[in-house]
């Protein structure tokens, strides 16, 4: 799926917009809105928000702090190998600290992303600020032209496009709602 980004000025014009959506065969976990107006957005049930965890890079930061912390974690045995400290005391000691260096530099690379505006998202900062809302939209090859087409009929300004969520993750979403809504 391609996910395409549209501005809006206020959330009542994104209210119609993804009425118009939904009424073409779009699903709610296709949709989403990020803003800085959570009070405003909590009056508009059809408005989903970006998840707190998506809105930030912190899994970015985990994966990097990981990737830091892998690196880490074999130089620490490369150097016990090659100082021959292992053959002295054993390899436990040195085991260990790899892996807490390892956790360590995972977690602080989580701590990092969770102060910082998602990378995907950086681009509308400037807007954010302003008091812009940003409408998402996942849409499969064969929905692009129908939401391009309700896009147009709209005052909403086209903000880019982008790689969405895949396919199993939309179908898994809407098999899960589908669930809630028929079992008591």
């Amino acid at each position: 799926m391609k996910r395409h980004f549209y501005l809006a000025g206020s959330l009542s014009e994104l209210d119609g917009v993804v009425k118009k959506l939904y009424a073409q065969g779009v699903t709610p976990p296709q949709v989403h809105v990020l803003t800085e107006d959570d009070a405003g957005l909590a009056e508009h049930p059809l408005l989903q928000d970006v998840e707190a965890v998506l809105r930030t890079d912190v899994v970015h930061g985990t994966e990097r702090g990981a990737v830091l912390g892998a690196i880490v974690a074999a130089v620490i045995l490369v150097v016990a190998y090659a100082a021959g400290w292992a053959e002295g005391v054993t390899w436990v000691p040195f085991i260990f600290l790899s892996i807490v260096a390892l956790g360590f530099c995972t977690w602080e690379g989580g701590l990092l992303g969770i102060q910082m505006r998602n990378r995907r998202f950086k681009k509308f900062t400037k807007d954010l600020n302003a008091g812009k809302h940003v409408l998402l939209v996942d849409v499969s090859p064969a929905q692009s032209l129908m939401v391009e087409k309700i896009i147009a009929d709209s005052r909403l300004e086209v903000g880019g496009k982008g790689d969405g969520a895949p396919d199993w993750v939309v179908d898994a979403r809407n098999k899960y709602n589908h669930f809630v809504e028929v079992m008591p």
